[in-house]
């Protein structure tokens, strides 16, 4: 068995195994290559991992992300800025920027953009580097902004990288996107800087025809100077003295006048070409202004059409929707009313329908009431012929006459109890061909049902019996009569006596 010392040993030995392992496993970093892990605390320089693995102590180091991909920085004048030719002017750039990857460029965008996301840094860096655009809009004219975009945006970035170096960012590109003016003076520099060259052409080529002729007079001017100073001096020598004053006392007037007359001929050119450039500019003034007005006229010209076009377009639309609204209000209407009608004559077909079924049911009932009460007759019949078959044999005996005596008495009865059903009803109502023939039908068929059960029973045929004794009497001619003698008996109904049908009625 180990001593304790050995396995206390053993113990540390594992602790110590165990800490070394969750420190290498909870401080492995690995750094991405678009950003830089700085790792500081235990040493005095910082540990900058840029697409590599690294050890972070817990709890004794501590690790700070930087960001070193590509940024796009929208670089916008707020406010319009004056160049150099005092034109306002507002400016849209974009600069490509990053942090420089070199130890040096870390360490100073560290001090400001540490664990920053990219939009936060591009926000940062906005004022500076319009600042700095701005001072370069103030040394160039419109013409150097508009026309030479490449050396305006060089300037840009040679002036902002000054700024951005001490921040630790490299500028990588800056693209001049639009150049803009308040008054449009970009859109007509052309036109305008046509006309300023003929302008500025036409008056050199004046003052070089006025200096020309000062330069002309002036010359004429000092030969005549030299030719009188000959003259004088050959006049002085001739003369006396007296004319040599008046001589110079005229040359003097004639210098004098002549001075006067050059500073007015000077003063009268200078005069005219101010007049001349001040006529040319209210022409120029006069041609815009009305240039200005035609437009104007135009413009409200084009309003009062669109808006007589709009009212027009408008009143047609409303016309066009109120009859479009009654058309379809009268349609609706007709729809109703056929609606209306097609519902009453089916509502008129059901009830015409249920009243001809309720009559068919009557009649048909009425047929059944006197069919039944006519088989009740029969069968009372058949029952009562089996109870006198003997009787029926013994009437054999008194011949043919008293057969149709006893049938001739049974015949009322038989027809009175056949019609009796329909002395109950009040009226009769049949719906289609054929009904009256069929109840008829139904009253001889119960009779001859009845006689029919007659002959069954008893052998006796009724039917011929009957056409016999008719036949006899035809036969016999008016004067004889067949005399049948019967025992007296009640009166019974006649058949004529039994109610009639009704006729039918629609």
């Amino acid at each position: 068995m180990p001593s304790p010392e050995i396995i206390l040993r053993a113990v540390l030995i594992a602790l110590a195994v165990i800490v070394v392992l969750a420190i290498v496993l909870r401080g492995y970093v690995k750094a991405p290559p678009d950003q830089a892990y700085i790792i500081s605390g235990l040493k005095k320089e910082s540990k900058i991992l840029i697409g590599r693995a690294g050890i972070r102590v817990p709890f004794l180091e501590r690790m700070d992300r930087l960001y070193l991909g590509q940024m796009t920085v929208d670089i916008k004048t707020e406010q319009s800025v004056p160049t150099s030719d005092f034109i306002n002017v507002n400016v849209d750039a974009v600069a490509k920027v990053r942090i420089s990857p070199h130890a040096d460029g870390i360490k100073l965008a560290a001090k400001n953009f540490l664990n920053k996301k990219p939009e936060e840094i591009t926000r940062d860096l906005q004022d500076s580097l319009q600042g700095n655009m701005r001072e370069i809009i103030g040394t160039l004219s419109l013409k150097e902004i508009n026309t030479d975009r490449d050396s305006f945006s060089d300037q840009v970035m040679q002036k902002a990288s000054k700024d951005m170096d001490k921040l630790g960012i490299e500028i990588l590109s800056c693209n001049i996107q639009n150049v803009t003016d308040e008054n449009g003076l970009i859109k007509d520099l052309g036109a305008d800087n046509t006309s300023l060259i003929k302008k500025n052409a036409a008056i050199a080529k004046a003052q070089a025809d006025r200096d020309i002729a000062i330069a002309q007079a002036q010359a004429e001017r000092e030969s005549n100077e030299a030719r009188v100073q000959a003259d004088t001096q050959i006049a002085q020598k001739q003369t006396e003295l007296d004319i040599r004053r008046a001589e110079l006392k005229i040359l003097a007037d004639g210098k004098k006048a002549e001075a006067d007359a050059a500073y007015e001929i000077q003063s009268q050119e200078q005069r005219k070409s101010i007049e001349t450039a001040t006529v040319n500019a209210e022409i120029a003034k006069t041609q815009r202004q009305a240039e200005l007005k035609q437009a104007e006229v135009e413009v409200q010209k084009q309003t009062l059409e669109a808006e007589i076009r709009a009212k027009a377009d408008a009143e047609r639309y409303r016309q066009q929707q109120e009859a479009e609204a009654d058309l379809f209000k009268r349609q609706k209407d007709a729809e109703a009313a056929r609606y209306e009608q097609e519902q009453k004559a089916q509502a008129e077909m059901k009830i015409a329908e249920a009243q001809k079924f309720a009559k068919e049911q009557e009649a048909e009932g009425i047929a059944a009431v006197g069919k039944a009460e006519a088989e009740a007759i029969r069968a009372k019949a058949l029952a009562e012929a089996e109870g006198i078959d003997k009787k029926a044999e013994a009437m054999k005996k008194y011949g043919e006459a008293a057969v149709i005596e006893m049938v001739m008495q049974a015949l009322p009865e038989i027809a009175k109890y056949v019609a009796q059903p329909l002395s109950k009803v009040d009226k009769i109502t049949m719906y289609g061909e054929g009904n009256s023939a069929k109840l008829l039908e139904d009253i001889i068929t119960g009779t001859s049902q009845v006689t029919e059960g007659i002959t069954q029973s008893m052998g006796i045929d009724v039917k011929s019996l009957v056409a016999g004794m008719l036949g006899g009497r035809l036969a016999a001619g008016p004067d004889k009569t067949v005399v049948i003698q019967s025992p007296p008996q009640a009166e019974q109904p006649k058949a004529e006596d039994a109610p009639a049908p009704q006729p039918d009625e629609e």
